[in-house]
């Protein structure tokens, strides 16, 4: 009998370890490199523009994908042209923000390399001196860590990307940063950008068919404002805060995020029609807040899918 039960301990014990054996086979390093880059980028549907400082000439960033428990090497070039130094903060690193956060000057290269331990939606931004500023000017994006249970979330069957970040009109002029005296609150970069309803000019909206699952990642950039998240005529089916499967709620109206925060959210609707995701903060919706979502038995079958579920 002792001899069965030991050689039952040590079959246990086999599986467990192949068990994590496979688990960090499955992970993968993954390698992503961005260039910070100063340069005039459009930030209504006019066409007007504003000096941004971006990671890749882009407002938001490049969106990062990964899986729980990858290895993430990351790169991160500042363009000799650049006239500032700039860094890069993880929200989902855990490292030393001395040595790993720490910023760079025109024309150098820093690098390091985190794991991706926990899974979720989680803010990235330029921590520089002075950080207001950076992330005002356009310095942000978020990571997306997929969990490695593939079945810990519902299936989405289109995916979004919303981050909210506010405009001052002189973005040189750190002191009304400091004192909240932003003009416009936008998504991904632009007032009313998919908004066709309080903008004639704006071109963009989100797309899906009624009965499907839309999963929006939602990041507030800030750098100072919170964001009330409601979909007008339509209700939160799940809210995961930091996108994180465990940390789910149900039926949901609206879900406050402060700045620095990240969640991931569910929307459903019955009918063809429209929502409208917005900062319920009415003075941040009626500046630029609000991004209309079109559920449609035509909907455009690639939107809210690969490069699409971040409109840019």
């Amino acid at each position: 009998m002792k001899n069965k039960k030991s050689i039952l301990g040590l079959n246990i014990a086999g599986l467990v370890v192949l068990s994590s054996l496979l688990m960090q086979a499955e992970a993968k390093t993954v390698k992503v490199t961005m260039h910070a880059v100063e340069a005039d980028l459009p930030f209504d549907n006019k066409g007007n523009t504003y000096r941004a400082w971006t990671f890749d000439g882009k407002v938001p960033g490049p969106v990062v994908r990964v899986t729980e428990g990858d290895t993430v090497e990351f790169t991160l070039i500042n363009d000799k042209e650049s006239k500032n130094s700039h860094s890069m903060d993880f929200h989902a690193a855990r490292l030393d923000v001395v040595e790993d956060f720490d910023s760079i000057k025109p024309g150098e290269t820093k690098k390091y390399t985190f794991t991706a331990d926990h899974p979720g939606v989680f803010f990235y931004h330029c921590g520089s001196d002075p950080m207001i500023q950076h992330i005002a000017r356009g310095m942000f994006g978020v990571i997306i860590v997929d969990p490695k249970d593939s079945n810990a979330l519902p299936k989405a069957d289109r995916e979004y990307i919303l981050i909210q970040s506010e405009y001052y009109a002189n973005p040189d002029d750190k002191k009304i940063m400091m004192d909240n005296d932003w003009t416009n609150i936008m998504f991904n970069g632009g007032v009313f950008k998919y908004d066709p309803v309080h903008d004639s000019e704006a071109t963009r909206w989100l797309q899906a068919k009624p009965g499907e699952r839309v999963r929006v990642y939602f990041a507030n950039a800030g750098p100072n404002e919170f964001s009330s998240l409601h979909p007008i005529a339509g209700i939160w089916d799940r809210v995961y805060p930091s996108g994180n499967p465990k940390n789910v709620m149900y039926g949901m109206q609206t879900y406050v995020v402060g700045p620095g925060d990240a969640v991931t959210l569910d929307l459903i609707s019955p009918v063809e029609g429209a929502n409208a995701i917005v900062n319920h903060s009415m003075r941040s919706a009626h500046s630029g807040a609000v991004a209309v979502i079109i559920f449609s038995n035509d909907a455009d079958p690639e939107m809210g899918h690969g490069e699409n579920i971040l409109i840019r």
